[in-house]
């Protein structure tokens, strides 16, 4: 199976493009799946579907063709699907905290539950073997990271914290009941976290299997949409997915001569250039600007033929190790592929046999090999965009 990422800044067309990219997967034969991820759906208004045809569908797939189908999560739909006891739970905390009921419905509907409803879904077809490829239009660029980091936070939440929490929260319950009107979570709450979890093994392997699971990354011939782009790029490195290829979408066509057009070009040609020399050796496909709306499934289809020609969308266009662990005369160290960074944004620290790399506000947790257990990083250098972490110490050391 294929898993094929859209990722970008709001606005830059990454919907339009995943649904093009489907169409044109499905009619080489394959099963695709294009699922939107992003709360302000608008994958049916790309296929120019009639109005409330995917709210009575009720976040299931639907067919457009022979071997199309696209899905748009409904939240609700997904609560009473995956979340019953969590936020039946939630819901009563925050009832018995002063909220309405109503509201307090609404207000236990938390951020993460909608992205991790899609990797369900995602783990589920895959294991079930039920499309060839699925194509995630992955909401806004931040959004899209927390998609990505969210197996990593849930794998060490349940390692670290859940067994713990349940324990202490077994042994609390009943004095709390008599001292507070504030309840603690009971046995089926935890039950409902564990197989959660459960639903999801495996799923954090297969978003960083290269082989598998690639990152498309949208943006358009602008400045503050490539320098986000560049973030997006080192934050998918970081959580070890793989970025097989940049579309540079909305390019101003050559033919057209106006004074003010021609400025326009020659401001996206320097920031083409640009693009090209941040991302390469990543393949980028160039999209030029249209007179028309790319909506409904012909114009999508002509998309597609432009932006890939005689390629086949479902190939991996492009893999890049992430990071490796190395042993070079007696010394361990870990390289890790970080483009566009530079040392005073890195902050290490080693914990409980994890390296956490943190950068700006984002922070990934890197599970060490038993051989680094009792090594320390000593220095970090950056060169050719790979900072090369030493330990000192080590199994030998």
């Amino acid at each position: 199976m294929r898993v094929i990422l859209f990722s970008g800044k709001g606005g830059v067309g990454k919907t339009t493009l995943a649904a093009a990219t489907g169409i044109k997967i499905a009619k080489r034969g394959k099963r695709t799946l294009v699922m939107s991820l992003d709360p302000a759906h608008s994958l049916s208004d790309a296929f120019d579907l009639k109005h409330g045809l995917m709210e009575r569908n009720k976040g299931k797939p639907l067919k457009i063709t022979k071997n199309l189908y696209i899905q748009e999560l409904d939240v609700h739909e997904e609560l009473k699907k995956h979340w019953g006891e969590i936020h039946k739970y939630l819901s009563l905390l925050l009832n018995v905290s002063g909220f309405e009921e109503v509201l307090a419905e609404e207000l236990a509907i938390l951020p993460g539950m909608e992205e991790v409803s899609a990797l369900l879904y995602l783990n589920h077809y895959y294991r079930q073997k039920t499309y060839d490829v699925i194509i995630l239009d992955c909401a806004p660029t931040g959004e899209s990271i927390r998609f990505a980091s969210i197996p990593t936070a849930l794998e060490w939440y349940m390692k670290k914290i859940f067994k713990l929490e349940r324990r202490v929260v077994r042994y609390m319950r009943p004095f709390t009941k008599r001292l507070s009107d504030i309840p603690l979570p009971e046995e089926p709450y935890f039950d409902a976290i564990e197989k959660l979890f459960q639903r999801l093994e495996g799923v954090d392997r297969l978003l960083t299997n290269p082989e598998v699971t690639t990152v498309r990354l949208v943006t358009n011939p602008e400045r503050m949409v490539i320098k986000e782009t560049q973030r997006a790029y080192l934050y998918f490195n970081l959580y070890q997915i793989c970025t097989d290829a940049v579309i540079i979408n909305r390019i101003i066509p050559e033919n057209i001569e106006e004074s003010f057009i021609s400025s326009l070009q020659k401001w996206q040609r320097e920031y083409i250039r640009l693009a090209e020399n941040y991302f390469s050796p990543i393949p980028i496909f160039h999209v030029f600007l249209s007179c028309n709306e790319m909506v409904g499934y012909e114009k999508l289809s002509h998309l597609a033929e432009t932006v890939y020609a005689e390629k086949n969308p479902a190939l991996i266009f492009y893999q890049q190790k992430p990071y490796e662990f190395l042993k070079e005369n007696n010394q361990y160290m870990l390289r890790l592929y970080l483009p566009f960074i530079t040392k005073g944004e890195i902050e290490l620290t080693k914990s409980n046999g994890e390296l956490i790399v943190r950068i700006g506000s984002f922070k990934r947790h890197i599970l060490l090999p038993r051989s680094f257990a009792l090594a320390h990083p000593e220095r970090a250098k950056i060169k050719d965009k790979v900072l090369t972490i030493n330990f000192k110490g080590g199994e030998n050391g």
